[in-house]
């Protein structure tokens, strides 16, 4: 067993390695010191017309070191565990932290923020799944794929990846943190011809918990359903329209609001939601909030990156922002307390309504179903929202034809203020579980 596979099974090995860090900087004068430790091991393999394209072994480690003289911090990484290399890398941030400028907001999280008494998050399921399996499984989805319909030309890629990662926190005031997780995937990308149409789309599913992950037969027929669908594009007049977010991409909209109230962005004056405490952002019936201790779900988490423990953040309620998503370093800043957010949310949730996706369709009668979006053209100091789309209109409640070249626009503080309905077809493959988001009228450039 080598030093990446001892690790990423081994906790004990793991808070080792962590308090050989500590006892180092400590040696070296360090006033206090952090590390965090995450090693990982798995597979991805990738078929394409009925063989193996591809397979890559990941089998890595990464140790994070901080140490602090004062309020002057320095900082260094390392991949290696061998007494000597940590010796150097410490010697190293220490060296740093002679050289920086003293920074007030610097340093440890205050003792009593720490969370020394965290809960045990369910986020680890071995896949017992070998690489000729996950082959086989590859090649599989894409026959079923292939099969489907005669207007699939071809698998641009099919994927079956599986992932350990084993991670540890650790701190110079006695906290040590270890969270184990894995990640499992099968995804299917397709390519589809109609003439002279080519179209692409494609399915995935993904879990932490290999029981809860579709089928390969179900991924290939979504895959190819999809595909399909898009065959036969056409542009759209310049109008305004209603727009509605299926939900894996009305997910972004939600990122974009936390986004604009993390505690990076408020103390840089870089957010359009500056100053908006206590302020109408959505509509009354609009609640966000975390839930970061879910049994295998994608964002759960017991603390944060900065150690402390995570928690049911309500950031939206009754519409109204009620504080921002800040870690220790940024609430300093703001002279605020942390909220348990260094490195991001977990698991936000936007409170749902009761309609399907078919049945906001219908609610929306007329206008724009999006299922794509392409570019990056979001401004998060003005809150201007422009990206371009993929997608179908909609006439009566019905779906009418696939779109292209299309870009919808607006402003982002509009936008929320202008969300009509949440679905409940909630999509919980990834840290932002939201249904699919029905915005009242936006700005569609076509033609």
């Amino acid at each position: 067993m080598n030093d990446v596979e001892q690790l990423v099974s081994s906790e004990a090995r793991l808070k080792s390695v962590a308090q050989m860090v500590l006892d180092e900087a400590k040696a070296k004068g360090a006033t206090e010191a952090e590390v965090s430790i995450a090693a990982n091991k798995g597979f991805e393999v990738t078929a394409r017309e009925g063989d193996v394209e591809t397979i890559e072994y990941h089998q890595d480690k990464t140790i994070d070191i901080a140490v602090y003289f004062g309020k002057r911090s320095g900082s260094a990484s390392i991949s290696d565990v061998r007494p000597e290399a940590i010796r150097a890398a410490v010697e190293a941030a220490c060296h740093i932290a002679k050289f920086t400028d003293e920074d007030p907001a610097s340093g440890l999280p205050d003792r009593d923020e720490l969370a020394f008494h965290y809960p045990s998050v369910d986020q680890f399921s071995l896949w017992d799944v070998s690489v000729p399996r996950a082959i086989e499984m590859a090649v599989e989805c894409e026959k079923i794929a292939l099969a489907k319909d005669k207007r699939i030309m071809s698998a641009e890629s099919v994927s079956v990846a599986t992932m350990q990662v084993a991670g540890v926190l650790a701190n110079s005031l006695g906290f040590m943190g270890y969270f184990p997780y894995t990640r499992h995937s099968v995804s299917c990308v397709l390519v589809g011809k109609a003439g002279d149409d080519m179209q692409r789309d494609y399915a995935y599913t993904t879990a932490s918990d290999p029981k809860r992950l579709e089928s390969v037969a179900h991924v290939a027929d979504e895959a190819a359903m999809r595909t399909v669908r898009r065959l036969g594009a056409r542009r759209l007049p310049t109008m305004k329209a209603p727009v509605l977010f299926a939900a894996e991409e009305a997910r972004t909209l939600v990122k974009h609001f936390i986004s604009a109230i993390s505690g990076g962005a408020i103390y840089r004056k870089s957010s359009f939601l500056l100053d908006h405490l206590g302020k109408q952002i959505f509509p009354d019936f609009i609640r966000i909030y975390e839930q970061p201790h879910l049994a295998h779900a994608l964002g759960s988490a017991p603390f944060d990156d900065d150690g402390v423990l995570t928690r049911a953040n309500e950031f939206i309620k009754d519409g109204v922002l009620q504080h921002y998503a800040l870690g220790v370093y940024s609430a300093r800043k703001l002279g605020l307390k942390t909220t348990g957010n260094a490195g991001g949310t977990h698991n936000l949730t936007i409170s749902q309504g009761d309609q399907t996706l078919e049945q906001l369709i219908k609610t929306m009668h007329k206008g724009l179903l999006v299922t794509e979006l392409m570019g990056q053209g979001v401004n998060m100091i003005t809150g201007d929202y422009s990206r371009g789309i993929g997608g179908f209109w909609v006439e009566n409640g019905e779906i009418q034809f696939p779109v292209h070249e299309v870009t919808i626009a607006s402003n982002l503080q509009d936008m929320f203020k202008r969300i009509k309905a949440v679905g409940c077809d909630v999509d919980i493959r990834s840290g932002v579980r939201t249904g699919s988001i029905l915005i009242e009228e936006m700005m569609i450039a076509g033609e």
